[in-house]
């Protein structure tokens, strides 16, 4: 079982910054994993925010390209997400997740994985707010 503790969350300012951390651990079987930060909003579904394949392939969507950096350290099996830029509607408890894509898997393959998230359990999360 992967376990996966996030942290960095907070209070900040619309137009601030936060930068989140994601520590995994456990039976990961591929080494390394593709990964996912996904974020909940009240009342709403969970949503891929960034993901990275395994061989460092970043992806975005509409509300983070440009303004959320989404990068790891392998050695130390943690992936960290960097926002800049943050509003309002960035506010959410945001989670990590990791995957074993298939040997032959695309990068779109691999990205449609990270968008499904069918995981089998989740962290915690990290509860970020941001006012105005």
């Amino acid at each position: 079982q992967v376990e996966l503790v996030e942290s960095g969350g907070g209070l900040v300012q619309a137009g601030g910054s936060l930068r989140l951390s994601c520590a995994v651990s456990g039976d990961i079987r591929c080494v390394p994993p593709a990964m996912g930060w996904y974020r909940q909003a009240p009342g709403k579904e969970r949503e891929l925010v960034a993901g990275i394949t395994p061989g460092g392939t970043t992806k975005y969507t509409t509300s983070s390209k440009g303004r959320f950096t989404i990068s790891r350290h392998i050695g130390k099996n943690t992936l960290y997400l960097q926002m800049n830029s943050l509003g309002p509607a960035d506010t959410a408890v945001y989670y990590c997740n990791a995957l074993c894509p298939p040997d032959s898997a695309t990068y779109y393959v691999t990205s449609k994985l990270l968008e499904e998230a069918k995981f089998d359990s989740w962290g915690q999360g990290t509860q970020v707010t941001v006012f105005s």
